[in-house]
């Protein structure tokens, strides 16, 4: 059994996952500011990958990176390496489809957040960057977490807009997805069956390790409080 797979498939979504980490809370932090109608309009865009089909999202992806296009044929002619039909390619398609539920979460956490601890800290002559770190973020922790742990589990699982841009080369651009897919078309459903009780299992592990996070900080916040 060749493991590839399982490795480019965490790869993936490791990578994908840190680079939505931080543009995701960037974008929520700043559009959570916004005027509404501005922040309404900006929300609809970003949020778009998450309604429309992956299928559709790999062709924007197409469009905009393909050899043939402008960016993509640029870019080969600059650096001579191709944006898609390679591994990495499916580290873009798992960031744009992963991004929207890392900014949701992380919105609604920033928006939950109580703005007089941060008046408090700007009274007491505290810089932007600390408040932002040291009080704003472990406030909205929780929220964070949630978000980052779906967009690691969605670019863990995608398959449309990666089949597209990466394609499925064996030992290149294979991921779980797109291998259970292939094995399936070509009836093999016994290896089909084993790489779906891996995803299950890595899947499985992550969420397992999250609610263990969970319990250890809810036990700590218990343990911080003083009875009244």
């Amino acid at each position: 059994m060749d493991w590839y797979p399982l490795f480019n498939s965490l790869r993936i979504a490791l990578i994908s996952s840190v680079i939505v980490f931080f543009t995701g809370i960037c974008a929520a932090y700043y559009i959570a500011r916004l005027h509404p109608v501005l922040k309404g309009f900006l929300d609809v865009v970003l949020t778009l990958p998450l309604v429309l089909p992956p299928t559709v999202v790999g062709y924007f992806l197409l469009v905009l990176l393909g050899p043939r296009r402008p960016f993509g044929a640029w870019f080969l002619e600059t650096f001579d390496a191709r944006l898609v039909m390679t591994w990495y390619s499916g580290v873009f398609a798992a960031s744009v489809v992963a991004f929207p539920l890392m900014y949701r979460t992380a919105r609604g956490a920033f928006e939950s957040f109580d703005e007089t601890l941060s008046d408090a800290g700007q009274t007491l002559g505290l810089g932007n960057a600390y408040i932002f770190w040291r009080i704003r973020m472990p406030a909205c922790r929780q929220g964070i977490m949630a978000g980052a742990v779906l967009a690691f589990a969605r670019a863990l699982g995608e398959y449309g807009a990666t089949s597209m841009i990466a394609g499925y080369t064996p030992g290149k651009t294979a991921t779980i997805s797109t291998t259970v897919y292939q094995l399936w078309r070509t009836d093999n459903d016994t290896l089909a069956f084993r790489w779906v009780l891996v995803n299950v299992a890595v899947s499985a592990v992550v969420l397992l390790a999250v609610n263990l996070l969970e319990r250890r900080e809810r036990s700590r916040s218990g343990h911080g409080r003083r009875p009244s």
